[in-house]
């Protein structure tokens, strides 16, 4: 398979996971969107970087576009790129990040750690949760 047919393919399962599978349906909510605008140019910009000073390389038979122009650098926009890196690139990026959200969410609906382990500095919430009568592991532990 190609880097492009992998990319789409990527997309593909990414959105069958979110809507169909754990049914988070974050595709569907402008706050993905958002949020996926705030992350979208630093997306750009490091890939922008692995690329443009050649630090990661793709063969153009792989990609949408050529590998590499006469100049010996890969086009900024242009030739199947954007910010230097093949657009290839932005579809894997954007299935991370929908796969990554969608278990997040999904984990979060679950009651994954519902008891914070430690307070907004960072010190554990022991003494907190032995005032309450329980231990640090939760409910229904014996204290120790």
């Amino acid at each position: 398979m190609t880097y492009t047919q992998l990319a789409l393919l990527g997309v593909l399962v990414a959105a069958v996971v979110d809507l169909a599978v754990l049914r988070t349906r974050l595709l569907r909510r402008r706050v993905f969107w958002s949020a996926y605008a705030i992350i979208l140019p630093f997306q750009l910009l490091t890939n922008g970087v692995l690329t443009g000073t050649r630090t990661v390389r793709y063969s153009g038979d792989a990609i949408l576009g050529g590998s590499t122009p006469s100049a010996g650098r890969p086009a900024f926009i242009g030739d199947g790129r954007v910010a230097f890196a093949p657009v290839e690139d932005l579809l894997f990026g954007f299935a991370l990040i929908v796969l990554t959200l969608s278990v997040w969410v999904w984990l979060g609906r679950r009651g994954v750690q519902r008891l914070p382990m430690s307070d907004s500095t960072g010190r554990p919430l022991r003494r907190l949760t032995e005032r309450r009568g329980r231990s640090a592991g939760g409910a229904g532990e014996p204290r120790a």
